[in-house]
């Protein structure tokens, strides 16, 4: 560990080790013709998918964490794509319910064998994705994203020692 990432705080680190997460797909997944946000709604959609769910637009964007308003963005622009079908909820004439094109399948199971191999690369200081350390980590983010986070609590005029000196990395 180098000596900038020892003193760095676990929000700091976090932030870091997303931003590199999203560039590296970035990079992996744009000779398929994808940005970052668009294999995270395509793989978030294949799995589903896979479960027997075709899930809404808002159903999708709980799933993978994105902003509905974001996921229905990408939507229309991978249906422009041909990678994926936008067709009316039945039930619900507002909601939209997504899937796959088969050419949605197709380059989403090739993005996810790319970015299956990113994950190995990253996993390996940790003894590889099936290592008890890997294991352990996914369970303790598992952990850290069910915890409840309420950005209304930050600047509440409290005027008292907050601990906070300004240091970018003990902000983040």
């Amino acid at each position: 560990m180098s000596s900038e990432t020892e003193s760095a705080t676990a929000g700091f680190l976090v932030w870091r080790l997303s931003m590199k997460w999203r560039v590296a797909v970035d990079r992996a997944v744009a000779p398929l013709g994808l940005t970052h946000a668009q294999y995270a709604l395509m793989g978030s959609l294949y799995g589903m998918a896979r479960s027997g769910r075709q899930p809404s637009q808002r159903q999708l964007a709980d799933h993978s964490g994105l902003e509905a308003l974001y996921v229905s963005k990408l939507a229309r622009a991978l249906e422009a794509s041909g990678l994926v079908a936008r067709t009316r909820d039945p039930d619900d004439p507002r909601a939209m319910r997504l899937s796959l094109t088969e050419q949605g399948r197709d380059v989403t199971g090739r993005a996810i064998t790319v970015v299956q191999g990113l994950l190995d690369q990253m996993l390996e200081p940790l003894g590889g994705q099936k290592s008890p350390r890997a294991r352990q980590f996914t369970r303790e983010l598992a952990v850290l994203l069910e915890a409840p986070l309420d950005p209304h609590t930050e600047n509440t005029g409290n005027t008292g020692n907050t601990g906070n000196t300004g240091n970018t990395e003990e902000q983040s």
